[in-house]
């Protein structure tokens, strides 16, 4: 499954968000309409995970990691414990409870964007506004490829 593309929609009055249907249909191919939903690691939006690659990325961590290493047990402990699971009413929505629209900001606008594997969520506003602050995409890209071929 690889989710790409770029979706804007509305959040209600009690957190309730469309999933966007090109997404929903990839997801019924896939391994259903089962999903997880947690705040990012490093931006400030939130990233649903469909079940397959939620147990793939917790198999991965969870390889890198020692449950006798008392960090790594903590480490482990916070990414796991701040998630939910998330499912879609008979409309195709889904709600997105309170504390992770505080988290990410999200007020009314949202953007949905296909990030390969996962779906981001983001803040309309706070996209945007992210975007106006962001150094020149070619000239990253360009760097990181290049670098890609000198190796």
């Amino acid at each position: 499954m690889r989710f790409i593309g770029t979706i804007e929609a509305k959040v209600d009055e009690k957190g309730r968000a469309f999933f966007p249907a090109l997404f929903r249909r990839q997801l019924k191919e896939g391994d259903g309409e089962r999903f997880i939903l947690r705040k990012d690691i490093f931006e400030n939006c939130l990233v649903i995970y469909p079940e397959q690659e939620w147990s793939r990325r917790l198999d991965e961590l969870h390889e890198k990691l020692s449950v006798w290493n008392k960090a790594e047990q903590q480490l482990f402990r916070q990414f796991v414990a701040d998630v939910e699971w998330l499912s879609l009413d008979n409309s195709g929505r889904f709600l997105i409870p309170k504390r992770y629209l505080k988290m990410a900001e999200i007020k009314q606008s949202i953007i949905f964007i296909g990030m390969d594997s996962t779906i981001e969520v983001w803040s309309k506003e706070l996209k945007e506004k992210k975007e106006q602050n962001s150094s020149d995409f070619g000239t990253n890209l360009e760097k990181l490829m290049q670098k890609n071929q000198d190796e």
